[in-house]
């Protein structure tokens, strides 16, 4: 069963909604298969670095 997983910032649950649904129906168009899993994770800005700096503090700059 393929799964699909997104790694992004936290996202309200209808926006969640709205992401499988489409992550789904195209890959269930590309596989040919109904059995599609889709993974969200939520990384807060406090857990994201960039280029050496949390991007928390990049977003008060």
């Amino acid at each position: 069963m393929p799964t699909i997983t997104v790694e992004g910032p936290p996202i309200k649950v209808e926006q969640k909604r709205e992401l499988v649904k489409k992550l789904t129906d195209v890959a269930v168009k590309v596989y040919k298969i109904e059995h599609i899993t889709v993974l969200i994770r939520e990384n807060s800005s406090e857990n994201v670095g960039i280029n050496g700096q949390l991007l928390l503090d990049r977003k008060r700059e």
